[in-house]
């Protein structure tokens, strides 16, 4: 996010428009990102592509989105946040129409990683342009509003989801975000005032946004394909080598570009770094669980849900969520941050320890403490998290670690997304081939998936050690609950009012 005090920001035409066009925008961007897993199992059986090619609808997504989020931010703060925030809109209008079109999968997925530049856009620039036109307790309340949009959008997604694809296709989704889009480009540019920065350097790290793509994408498809290929085969190799040199070039043109994506010196913070780890490690496990959740209850030889009935099976994280996001603010400022942080993660990796324990026998019921210990934990973690990522750093660099730790939103979910997805895919492949049954095969990747959650969720507990001594300052007001709220889905910095 932007810092405020150098900008030119004249008054806004109508605050109520900027308001809505940023938090409406928030909301169908998140609720669409959610809902998408729901989808891949008629998206598969309408154009005839597998679900574990369709996965990369979700990692393209998520590796675009990586790249963008820093980037878009900037553009914005030099070119115009409603400017760049139209196109942001006018680019997911696009993405929306070609993927409601499409007939392939190869179209779906280049569909999806073009809407995961714009999602990236449309949050970076919408909360740039309510932060900028709301001034002191105004500001408070517009950010505890995006907060709470971006929340509720995430968590209707897959529910909203599942209904539309069950009454209309899996196209309605779409059709419909394109249409609610359409109608905020006029919103926008009749109510909303233009701004930006002056004093920001006007380069762009154009460079370091194709190298964080081309760090995570070959990374993702040597995931997804080496056990095709071979672990050690050339194809393998190659992009795990073309992953390891872009990430050693990114980190080379950081350190001598005018205007980088990410401030090196930020790095040697020890509180700021374990705090976006961890974030990195949360939302990783979480929709990483929801990919293979959805596909796991959707399929005819275990629970054989519809995809609303599997958006619906995820309500429970939803109320676990809402239900203990107003308490957190509070539990981190009475019991100290890293303590709440760690008793997340532990909730989190008993939820995913639970569920390699599934079994044939299991109905939805046996899933339902494992979801809400996972969803609670997630919620235990993710705000202090946020809370210790923002607050480990001076007032003039708290928008760089807000972008440093919503860019780890995207990296986690997106390398975490493809590994699940590849032993989802290729272990019940292995039990079929070795004469087990459907049921036996689906449920053993099932496990496998559930525990490398499980690990991946442990290793936040150790990392809690970095975060350690960071606590929350002033009083929890409602602003702190929306804040929190939006955790899972966004890093807000907490506006001081004026």
């Amino acid at each position: 996010m932007a810092s405020t005090d150098e900008t030119v920001a004249p008054a806004p035409r109508t605050p109520l428009g900027v308001m809505v066009a940023a938090c409406v925008s928030t909301l169908i961007v998140n609720a669409n990102t959610s809902a998408v897993t729901i989808l891949l199992p008629a998206i598969s059986d309408d154009v005839g592509t597998p679900v574990s090619t369709l996965q990369w609808a979700v990692t393209g997504y998520l590796l675009v989105g990586a790249a963008c989020i820093v980037t878009s931010g900037s553009l914005g703060d030099v070119f115009g946040r409603r400017r760049v925030f139209v196109g942001g809109l006018v680019l997911f209008i696009a993405s929306c129409g070609f993927i409601a079109l499409s007939s392939s999968g190869l179209a779906i997925i280049l569909g999806r990683c073009i809407q995961g530049a714009s999602g990236a856009t449309l949050l970076a620039s919408g909360l740039s342009l309510i932060t900028i036109a709301s001034p002191g307790e105004a500001q408070l309340r517009a950010v505890s509003y995006w907060g709470s949009a971006s929340a509720i959008g995430a968590a209707v997604g897959p529910l909203l989801g599942g209904g539309l694809v069950d009454s209309f296709g899996w196209q309605a989704l779409f059709w419909i975000d394109a249409a609610i889009a359409v109608v905020l480009v006029p919103l926008t540019v009749l109510t909303v005032s233009e701004s930006s920065d002056p004093s920001r350097d006007r380069s762009i790290d154009w460079l370091g946004t194709v190298l964080i793509a081309m760090v995570l994408a070959p990374f993702i498809l040597a995931v997804t394909k080496g056990a095709d290929w071979g672990w050690v085969s050339l194809p393998t190799v190659a992009c795990f080598v073309v992953s390891v040199g872009a990430l050693v070039a990114f980190g080379k043109v950081e350190t001598t570009v005018r205007a980088p994506l990410v401030n090196v010196a930020l790095l040697r913070n020890r509180v700021l770094v374990g705090a976006t780890i961890c974030i990195l490690v949360g939302a990783a496990a979480i929709n990483g669980f929801m990919y293979v959740l959805s596909l796991f209850f959707q399929d005819p030889s275990t629970l054989d849900m519809t995809p609303f009935q599997a958006g619906l099976a995820t309500l429970p994280a939803t109320v676990g969520m809402v239900a203990f996001t107003p308490a957190v603010p509070k539990l981190a400022s009475r019991y100290g941050t890293s303590t709440i942080i760690g008793i997340g993660f532990i909730a989190m990796t008993a939820g995913f320890a639970l569920l390699v324990l599934t079994g044939s026998n299991w109905g939805y019921l046996a899933f339902v403490g494992p979801i809400v210990l996972a969803a609670v934990g997630l919620c235990l973690s993710n705000n202090p998290c946020s809370s210790a990522a923002t607050g480990a750093v001076d007032q003039a660099e708290v928008g760089a670690a807000s972008g440093l730790s919503n860019m780890a939103r995207y990296v986690g979910p997106s390398v975490m997304t493809a590994i699940v997805a590849a032993l989802y895919a290729n272990i019940p492949a292995d039990r079929l081939a070795a004469g087990a049954s459907a049921t036996d095969a689906l449920i053993s990747g099932f496990r496998a998936a559930s525990l490398a959650l499980a690990v991946v969720s442990a290793s936040g507990i150790v990392l809690v050690y970095l975060v350690r001594g960071s606590r929350p300052s002033g009083p929890t007001t409602g602003v702190d609950v929306a804040i929190a709220a939006a955790a899972p889905v966004h890093t807000i910095p907490r506006p001081e009012p004026a």
